[in-house]
């Protein structure tokens, strides 16, 4: 009997104890599984070397926002006008003396956590044939994937709230900032941004790990996406919007075509992760952003110059979370089908 047989028979056994009023104990034997798979892929993460990158790079990441935070915040609060009621907030947005903010830092450098955990999920373990021995137990093959899936986001998600928090307390106790009910639950609903933005990259280095046979041309797949959506894409916007409303003709035509050329643009940089997750995350953080579309001098006559409450900041940004996790999802719905149609061949 091949390896895949077994592993194809299951659904049709579970189907038969379910039609015999038993589908309780199946259930709680796939459960039982993907719990020891998810405590299996856990502990291999922290047991590998691959750890101390991950400790270094999130220590980093945490270090330089919270220098950046302390070193600005006393700008910061002289020009805080409006927004000076949320200063807690700019903990995480202050950038000083040419070092970014932590969001900054988050949205360009979060992406290597999800690399790091995934880029070499499935082809590593092909390579080393334990693979080929993990499918040949009672268990299916979609357990696989999902459990290592899930235990890079529960590892994101420690690291992301661990950072987020201290960043925070250390800045409650340097600047004495105590923090509002709202300042708290946009920090709370920015991390869980941070913790689906790092789960679209390991989807996706999940997904290249799947196809690719070699863990550094996952790797290098992995980075080559990500400098894509964080520099090129915006220059294609750019050059794109500007040869469907070219703006340095005639000036009627440059004022008829600005505002179509800044949408466009608009639209075209929103298929990148990384603007999505800038974007929405700069709402989130800052009640004084009142939107995120280009307005017009008109549609400003008569508007109010007040913050957003939390919900009014949701109401601009759910667009960009449910994007996120479709984007989430679709690729590691690629890497699901991709991993379940592989033939795995023993060495």
């Amino acid at each position: 009997m091949k390896k895949g047989s077994l592993l194809s028979a299951e659904p049709n056994s579970s189907q038969e104890l379910a039609e015999d009023g038993k589908p309780d104990r199946k259930a709680s034997q796939n459960s039982h599984v993907m719990k020891v798979l998810f405590r299996k892929e856990t502990a291999e993460f922290i047991n590998s070397k691959r750890m101390i990158l991950f400790v270094i790079l999130t220590a980093l990441i945490t270090v330089s926002g919270l220098y950046a935070a302390v070193s600005g915040l006393s700008e910061a609060v002289e020009s805080g006008g409006a927004y000076s009621g949320f200063l807690f907030l700019k903990l995480f947005t202050v950038s000083a003396n040419s070092i970014p903010s932590y969001n900054a830092l988050m949205a360009l450098m979060g992406p290597f956590i999800g690399i790091f955990m995934g880029f070499d999920a499935i082809n590593s373990e092909r390579t080393e044939g334990t693979l080929n021995r993990l499918v040949s137990q009672p268990l299916y093959r979609d357990h696989i994937i999902i459990s290592k899936f899930l235990a890079g986001v529960f590892l994101s998600a420690v690291m992301v709230f661990a950072s987020g928090l201290l960043i925070a307390s250390v800045g409650l106790i340097a600047t004495g900032l105590i923090p509002s009910g709202e300042e708290i639950a946009r920090l709370l609903i920015y991390l869980c941004f941070c913790v689906v933005y790092i789960a679209f990259w390991l989807a996706m280095a999940i997904l290249f790990s799947t196809v690719c046979r070699h863990a550094a041309t996952s790797a290098l797949a992995c980075i080559a996406v990500w400098l894509f959506c964080a520099i090129f894409i915006s220059l294609l916007a750019g050059i794109i919007a500007d040869a469907c409303y070219p703006v340095n003709g005639s000036e009627m035509q440059a004022m008829m075509n600005e505002l179509k050329n800044y949408t466009c643009e608009l639209n075209l940089n929103r298929l990148s992760p990384y603007y999505l997750f800038g974007e929405a995350t700069s709402t989130v953080l800052d009640p004084g952003v009142r939107t995120i579309n280009a307005v017009t001098i008109a549609q400003l006559s008569g508007a109010l110059s007040s913050n957003l409450t939390l919900g009014q900041s949701l109401l601009l940004v759910w667009p960009h979370l449910t994007a996120l996790i479709a984007l989430m999802l679709v690729v590691f719905a690629v890497s699901y089908v991709s991993f379940m149609r592989q033939e795995i061949r023993s060495r």
